[in-house]
Order: structure tokens, then C-alpha cells, then sequence
């Protein structure tokens, strides 16, 4: 039953950890979303309905002050008129300007005599015409009366003003009638609901950016606490890849953003050291041990008469494979401070040890071999072992993945203050969007190279680590069945 303990612990483990991460959210999140979702809704639900009020009093008695302009400016034109001798407050001539200002002001005119009589109107049928509007109404003709019937005249309510029309007789000025105007206030509250709804849908507009402002906003704010949550539980489960986003902020929470990914980045690089040391050693031993028991079963068995050449082959591993177990320290150094003991070698003699330490994998594929090496020493700078290393896992790749029967061909060269090493092999093209992988940890380029039957994908990152490390550049290419890795060293 252990696996069922383990279960156990890590349910009770995570739980806790699920539930505070739900309850920071509903704390960040909703409360504050909610209480800010709140205040802008009753600051909007407040002034717009002031707002209107305001615009609905404010447009009403602008109505009215236009329609109290139009009046006195009509009363005097009339009264003006009343001067000529054959002015008539019924004639057909002020009926007809009555109409005509109607038709442009969109107010309807009603004239009447002193007492009241209807005399003339802008209404074409003249429906109005005879009527009395009630005297009560007269002493008020100089204000509003806002909504009314003027005394049965009207159907429904209008919004009606008025104003005397009076002439000068004997040096006094003499009231002959008075001149209402009305408007129809379904019409005003029409257009005043238009634009009810306009600044309605507005209002709601500016409410749901608000809003998602306001989500935004605490989102941003609440995020990165959240992801450092999230990746606390994480790191406690032994995953340091995790990073908490929105390093751009200035604030406190852009501080300790900072703070915590910068704590990740060491947590991680110890990690990545530890793990990268193991899977260096667990490569780097594998290679020599089995080139010493190749040969060494060899000679034991007789299949290899010439023992002597391969003795020295088999000491030249030993030595090696012991420098290489003592200097897995020094290496797990300098990858950690990029720093590398350079000193002067013959890449030449290094890349025909790594052909001689190889034959036995080249002649049991019944590969060719062509090596164009010169014969005198290029002398480059940087550690010999490691790029001993590099040589080997390129031509002991290039065995690997070479098709039964191919020639593996091996250049060397100068140009430039630099010494080039060209390993090519013929066999499977690698896709193109592969290649910018191929120097990756464990990555392998395909299906069918991957089953290698020995690499474990490290052989390619080890070789990349250190050209890396030595400041220098590798490169590889594959087309039309042909795969080349080049590599440069700086001469000394």
C-alpha cells in the first residue's frame, strides 16, 4: 500500500494549496471587481439621473424662451402692420403669414381680438376660428402656461405661450389682441427620450469599459501574486521552470515579481547543473569505456592480431576516461562561470586519435573513410580533452546515422585566424525545421534517427556547450541525403 500513502500526502498537500489559490482569486478578483463594478454603477445611476432631470428642465425652458422670442417678435410685427388702413386681424393676408410662420418655426399661432375671440390661426382648416379662449387666461399672457388646453381650444395639453399685440393711439400704446403660440410637447418628449436613449446607451457604453478597465486592471493586479502561488506549489513538486509573467511593472508587485523570478532563475540553474552533471558524466563515461572493451575483447578473442597499436589505443582511453572522470567538477565549473583553460594543441593529431578510436564502428558498418587532414600541425587554442570530446561525438554520429556502404569525409582547413573541422556523413536528410533544434538537450531530429540504438540525445548539446564555452561556432547542414557539422577554432 505505499503508493496509496503517497496518493494520500499529495492530495492533502494540494488541496490547501487549490484553496488558497481560490480564495486569493475571489479576493483580488471578485470583492474588488464587485465593489468597484458598484461605485461606478451608482456614480452613473446618480448623475445620469440628474442629468436628465437637469437636461429635461434645461431643454424645456429653452423651448420656451425660443417659443416667447418667436411671440413678442410676431405680436409686433402684427401690431406694426395693424397701422395700415385696410389691416384685418380675420383677412385672408394674416392667415396665410400665419401659416407660413408655422410652417418654418413648426409652432401653431392663434390670433384673437381683446376679449378673447379667436380671429385667425395657422391651422389650414381653420378648426379654431370663432372660439373664446377663457379670460382667466388673459391676464397671464405674458407667462407661460406650460401644459395646457387654453380652456378646451386644444384636444390635448401643449406647451403654450402668448403675447399681447399692441399699436400706438394718441401716443399711447393700445392692446387690440393677443397672439398665443403652442407646440406639441408629445413631440418635445419624443426628441427628449431620443436623447434619453442616446446618452442611455452611452452611460451603459462607458459603464462596461469601466468595467473591463476595472477587470483589467485587477487582473494585472492580482496576476502575478497568483502565479507566484502557483508556482510555490510547483517548486515544491520539484518543477523550477515556472516564471511569473509582467516583469515590465514599476510598482511593489512589480518588485517582488522580479524578487521571485530572480530566485527562480537560481533555484533552477542548481537544478539544471545538478541534472546536466549526471546526464555529462552518465555520456561522457559511456563512449572510452566501450571503445576499451572493444578492444579488449578483440585482443582477448584473437580477432585482432595487431594488439600492440590497440594497447595504446586502449591506454590512450584509460588516461583519457580518467581525466575525464576527474575533470566532470571542473566542467560542472565552467559551464557555471564560462571560463576555460586554453592552451596551444595540434587539432590535427586530435581528429586522427578520434578516426583511430573509431575504426572498429567504421569497419563494421562498411563505411570509407575519406580524410583530408594535413600533414603538418595546426596549432589551436582551448582545452584539448574537450575538444577531443567534440571531434569524437561528431564522427562517432556521423557513423551512426550513415547509410550501410557511405563515406564519412573529414576536412580540415584554415581561413581567416581560424582552423575548421568538417564532419559529413551520407545518409537521411534532416527536415529543415529541425536543424534549429538539433543542438538542443536530448532533442533527436526524427523517428527513425532517434532509434539510434545508443545516443541518448546529448551528444550534439555536449559538443554545442562546449564550442560554446570556447567561444566558437558550430554549424550543420542537410540536404539531398548529405548532413555536415562544421565547426571553428581559433589558430594560435
Amino acid at each position: 500500500m505505499p503508493s496509496t500513502g503517497v496518493t494520500h500526502r499529495r492530495n492533502r498537500t494540494t488541496k490547501p494549496n487549490t484553496q488558497r489559490v481560490n480564495t486569493m482569486k475571489q479576493s483580488l478578483y471578485f470583492k474588488n471587481f464587485i465593489s468597484t463594478a458598484l461605485i461606478v454603477l451608482s456614480s452613473f445611476i446618480l448623475l445620469g439621473g440628474l442629468a436628465l432631470t437637469w437636461s429635461y428642465r434645461r431643454a424645456l425652458n429653452e423651448n420656451q424662451a425660443a417659443m416667447q422670442r418667436a411671440a413678442n417678435e410676431a405680436a409686433r410685427y402684427i401690431g406694426a402692420r395693424s397701422l395700415n388702413e385696410d389691416f384685418d386681424l380675420s383677412g385672408l393676408d394674416i392667415g396665410m403669414w400665419l401659416t407660413m410662420v408655422s410652417g418654418v418655426s413648426g409652432f401653431e399661432l392663434l390670433l384673437t381680438c381683446d376679449e378673447g375671440i379667436i380671429l385667425s390661426c395657422s391651422d389650414r382648416r381653420f378648426t379654431h376660428l370663432g372660439m373664446g379662449i377663457p379670460p382667466d387666461y388673459i391676464p397671464q399672457v405674458r407667462n407661460a402656461v406650460r401644459f395646457s388646453t387654453l380652456g378646451g381650444i386644444y384636444t390635448r395639453p401643449r406647451h403654450v405661450v402668448g403675447a399681447p399685440m399692441t399699436r400706438a393711439v394718441g401716443g399711447e400704446r393700445e392692446v387690440f389682441g393677443y397672439l398665443f403660440l403652442s407646440s406639441d410637447i408629445e413631440a418635445f418628449r419624443a426628441d427628449w427620450m431620443d436623447f434619453s436613449v442616446v446618452f442611455t446607451l452611452i452611460s451603459l457604453g462607458v459603464m462596461a469599459l469601466s468595467a473591463i478597465i476595472t477587470f483589467i486592471f485587477t487582473k494585472k493586479l492580482a496576476g502575478p501574486i497568483n502565479e507566484m502561488a502557483v508556482a510555490a506549489g510547483r517548486f515544491a513538486r520539484g518543477d523550477f521552470s515556472t516564471r511569473v509573467k509582467d516583469l515590465c511593472r514599476q510598482d511593489e508587485v512589480g518588485q517582488l515579481t522580479v524578487a521571485f523570478n530572480a530566485m527562480a532563475d537560481s533555484m533552477e540553474s542548481q537544478e539544471r547543473l545538478r541534472r546536466e552533471f549526471i546526464a555529462n558524466v552518465s555520456h561522457e563515461l559511456k563512449t572510452p569505456m566501450t571503445v576499451i572493451a572493444g578492444f579488449a575483447d578483440g585482443i582477448l578473442d584473437g580477432t585482432i592480431e595487431d594488439s600492440g597499436k590497440y594497447l595504446g589505443v586502449i591506454s590512450s582511453e584509460t588516461r583519457r576516461l580518467s581525466r575525464l572522470v576527474n575533470s566532470m567538477l571542473d566542467l560542472s565549473k565552467l559551464q557555471a562561470s564560462d571560463e576555460v583553460l586554453k592552451m596551444s594543441f595540434d587539432i590535427a593529431e586530435v581528429t586522427r586519435l578520434a578516426l583511430l578510436s573509431l575504426s572498429g564502428k567504421i569497419d563494421d558498418r562498411g563505411l570509407d573513410v575519406t580524410a583530408n587532414l594535413p600533414e603538418e600541425p595546426i596549432k589551436t587554442r582551448g582545452d584539448r580533452d574537450s575538444i577531443t570530446q567534440v571531434v569524437y561525438n561528431l564522427i562517432d554520429n556521423a557513423i551512426k546515422f550513415s547509410r550501410p556502404g557511405g563515406t564519412i569525409v573529414i576536412e580540415l582547413w584554415k581561413q581567416g585566424g581560424k582552423a575548421f573541422v568538417s564532419v559529413e556523413n551520407q545518409g537521411e536528410t534532416i527536415p529543415e525545421d529541425e536543424l534549429a533544434h538539433i543542438f538542443t538537450r536530448f532533442h533527436k531530429a526524427d523517428k527513425s534517427r532517434s532509434a539510434d540504438r545508443e545516443g541518448v540525445g546529448l551528444g550534439l548539446y555536449i559538443c554545442k556547450s562546449i564550442l560554446d564555452n570556447h567561444n566558437e561556432d558550430i554549424f550543420v547542414s542537410s540536404k539531398d541525403g548529405v548532413t555536415k557539422f562544421v565547426f571553428s577554432l581559433t589558430l594560435v
